[in-house]
């Protein structure tokens, strides 16, 4: 299925309308999403609805409708407002109203002259003269009665607004500190404290922060949901590039393995033992484990690869290597795939440097080297070196159908969906009988109909998958990528009927299930069917990232923040590459952030 696949991982989480993610967990929201509630869309994780910050900041209430009459926060709430300047009298409705009883007349007066203290601040802020700005509204702060919250919060905001424009970013801090002391739900003051936060690299401080404002307006500003996103995507490169450094190498399931290595038709390292590797003896034990016939490290790693045994390939590979045998540069590109897989592209990279530079050798472990390089460079968010070491693995091998395949699936990524195109015709002129390739093709051709909202090319491209699944009927992934077309369409029931295909066919992929339990959710609001269709994916796979994350983002949504975040880490921890580690760190900073607002203010957002 695709999640498993080198490029193709990537293709599906970016390409697919409500897949999931893949190798590197970002990509495009589907484009026929838009009558979906956002809590739906965004349980098609891989998805940026929001961008990073996608998976936390989904639901969607009405805005808040507050009366304009010379508010102090009243255009806070106004999409992409700027929130620049200070602000006039605060709300008669929050003040405290005609004071009574004795000394009400020396209040009124004070209250008065802090006003009037303030008002002459904001002509000078609107002259640019922010110095004498702050001295005003110092002044209004000494004289306001310090019952009066609101209005003392006011002060506080403007001269922090003031100190803003002055790159005072701790005294900004400290001042919209003591509004929010006043004023607990003041959204200017939490924003403007947010980006002093940003502005003084306090990450952590920022995010909780813009969280709070992001609930208060209910997700309809798009700058503050914009720096949530930014806080967020710094703090998961952050923290992931210190864990990946430091992560213990983890071998994914069998499953994933031999999914990984069916995509390739030209792959000499994963074909079987042939009959001149094996001894006399094994050739005449059908169905029992083989024995090599020479002393060799890269055959006995090929003998452990038919039996499953993969946690002693790389050692074996390095036997070969270090011996310098007749197989050693097999042994290097069969040592950096596992290494690939292992999600160890740093030790990868030497090995398939090595095997692409050595001009002797077969030209298909050359050409299988430059792909699987330009797929760790396209994980690595480095297109140009994966397009140009795709280039050069059709130049040296231009009937290898691999490299049209999975360049294809790059083109897809780097939305050139008629050069896609094109090399799937390539690949499936070469190999006829390559269903995956003509699955793909399909839904290269569904995409791009779809953008283009073009009904006939999409009428014509689910014809085209109809055509695939009646051709290669025991292809799950022709199954698999119709259905995510067929729910973009929103015919749900076909959609799982597709679902139903892949699992009779391969019943231990645990992508399917997870796919299987979004669609429930997306098509009959069935949150306990969703819920156990993932869990079953847990079940067949416990190595499965992709269940977690999406149990993760389920759980966040259902405001269980503690089994949200014990399932993003468990994610993290089988993350493949550092870009999707960084990804599923974003994820957990922002349900980490919504715990610490719910405590600190009581803001929730709504729940399922």
């Amino acid at each position: 299925m695709a999640a498993s696949k080198p490029v193709e991982a990537a293709v599906v989480a970016a390409a697919a309308p409500g897949s999931g993610s893949g190798v590197g967990g970002s990509g495009t929201a589907g484009p026929g999403t838009g009558g979906l509630p956002r809590w739906q869309l965004a349980l098609a994780v891989g998805a940026p609805l929001l961008l990073g910050a996608g998976a936390m900041y989904l639901w969607s209430r009405q805005r808040r409708r507050r009366e304009a009459g010379g508010r102090g926060d009243a255009s806070s709430l106004k999409r992409n407002s700027e929130r620049k300047t200070p602000e006039g009298r605060a709300s008669p409705a929050l003040s405290s109203g005609h004071p009574e009883g004795p000394g009400a007349h020396l209040e009124m007066n004070s209250l008065d002259r802090a006003q009037a203290a303030k008002n002459k601040g904001n002509k000078y802020f609107k002259a640019g003269k922010y110095e004498q700005a702050i001295q005003c509204y110092t002044e209004a702060i000494s004289l306001c009665p310090t019952e009066k919250n609101v209005d003392l919060s006011t002060f506080y905001q403007n001269r922090a607004a003031a100190f803003e424009q002055l790159q005072k970013w701790k005294e900004v801090a400290q001042d919209c500190t003591k509004a929010v002391e006043l004023n607990p739900k003041y959204v200017k003051a939490l924003f403007r404290r947010a980006k002093a936060h940003e502005k003084l690299d306090n990450k952590k401080e920022c995010l909780e922060d813009v969280t709070a404002v992001c609930i208060l307006e209910g997700f309809q500003n798009q700058q503050s949901m914009l720096l949530a996103d930014k806080v967020l995507k710094l703090l998961g490169k952050e923290k992931a590039k210190e864990k990946y450094k430091n992560r213990e190498p983890l071998m994914p399931s069998p499953q994933f393995i031999k999914s990984y290595f069916s995509s390739f038709t030209d792959d000499i390292i994963s074909q079987p033992l042939l009959k001149g590797e094996k001894s006399d003896e094994d050739k005449d034990k059908e169905g029992e484990a083989l024995e090599v016939k020479e002393n060799s490290g890269y055959l006995k790693a090929k003998q452990y690869m038919e039996e499953e045994n993969y946690d002693k390939i790389i050692s074996e590979c390095s036997k070969e290597i270090d011996a310098e045998g007749k197989y050693a540069a097999e042994a290097l590109l069969l040592r950096a795939t596992f290494y690939l897989l292992i999600g160890n592209a740093n030790a990868a990279k030497p090995d398939l440097d090595k095997v692409i530079s050595l001009k002797e050798a077969n030209v298909k472990l050359r050409a299988n080297a430059l792909i699987k390089r330009g797929s760790m460079y396209m994980q690595q968010q480095q297109p140009l070196l994966s397009t140009q070491d795709f280039n050069v693995a059709a130049d040296i091998d231009p009937q290898n159908a691999d490299v049209y395949h999975h360049r294809g699936q790059l083109k897809i990524l780097l939305d050139q969906v008629e050069e896609a195109v094109a090399d799937f015709d390539e690949c499936i002129r070469l190999r006829p009988e390559s269903a995956l390739a003509q699955a793909q093709k399909c839904f290269a051709l569904y995409r791009q109909a779809y953008t283009g909202n073009n009904s006939s090319q999409i009428q014509a491209a689910m014809k085209g998958f109809e055509e695939v699944i009646k051709k290669f009927s025991r292809c799950a992934e022709g199954y698999a990528l119709y259905a995510q077309a067929l729910t973009d369409q929103q015919q749900f029931g076909k959609a799982d009927e597709m679902y139903d295909k892949c699992i009779e066919l391969e019943p231990d992929n645990a992508t399917t299930y997870v796919h299987k339990g979004l669609l429930q959710l997306q098509w009959k609001q069935d949150l306990d069917k969703g819920l156990e269709l993932i869990s079953k994916a847990i079940e067949i796979d416990n190595k499965c990232d992709f269940a977690y994350e999406t149990m993760g983002t389920i759980e966040v949504q259902r405001g269980n923040m503690e089994k949200a975040i014990d399932m993003f880490n468990k994610a993290i921890n089988l993350a493949k590459s550092e870009m999707e580690m960084a990804h599923l760190y974003s994820l957990c900073d922002a349900a980490h952030a919504q715990t610490e607002v719910a405590k600190k203010y009581g803001l929730k957002p709504p729940t399922l």
